[in-house]
């Protein structure tokens, strides 16, 4: 295997901390109720649909014609998204810092997020001024775990899939990945991922 000279991170929940759960507790005063909720109403698949492209305008309108009765939560999820965010994970962000000291490797990010709410975590996290290039998905169009996107983060940053390192904390993210030849990490904690990363030689 061919040293590691390019890490790639995801960032939900990999290096910030995102639950809409975090936001809708506030809404709901019934843990049953919420669950039903995200499971029926603003559900992951609607949300990836953002992530893919879609504008927040037209993804919040769908659901308010599909759903009447419940106008003010879905409108919730885009009017106080910035409440489901919790900060950095911060064991994760120990280890990019660390990695951006060393200047031991080249540092880039690829992210399934919508174009729209990006900018409030480029305003808010200093650490995302640590990659050399930023790949989201909702301004290509494209997510994961799609080969395309993952092949177009290997040509417009010029990297070498076979010295690359990607770490994800979805696991079909991570398959996605190594089916492109990139060698990858499924993300569980900060102190697994410490340790794999000992285990190749990069920290």
């Amino acid at each position: 295997m061919k040293k590691i000279e390019t890490i790639i991170f995801d960032l939900g929940k990999v290096l910030i901390d995102w639950e809409p759960r975090r936001l809708y507790r506030k809404i709901f005063d019934d843990e049953k109720k919420m669950e039903t909720f995200l499971k029926k109403v603003c559900t992951s698949d609607w949300n990836v649909e953002q992530d893919r492209g879609r504008s927040l305008e037209e993804a919040t309108n769908l659901l308010v014609e599909k759903f009447p009765k419940q106008e003010k939560e879905i409108k919730a999820f885009y009017g106080r998204w910035e409440e489901m965010l919790g900060g950095p994970v911060q064991s994760t962000v120990d280890i990019l810092e660390y990695l951006y000291k060393k200047q031991s490797h080249k540092l880039y990010a690829l992210t399934n997020w919508s174009a729209e709410t990006f900018p409030v975590a480029q305003r808010d996290y200093y650490f995302l001024k640590y990659f050399e290039g930023i790949l989201v998905s909702g301004d290509e169009k494209l997510i994961k775990p799609d080969p395309k996107i993952y092949k177009l983060m290997l040509k417009r940053y010029k990297i070498k899939k076979s010295t690359a390192l990607f770490i994800d904390d979805s696991l079909k993210n991570v398959k996605g990945a190594e089916a492109c030849g990139i060698r990858a990490i499924h993300f569980k904690d900060g102190a697994s991922l410490k340790k794999e990363l000992v285990k190749l030689g990069v920290l």
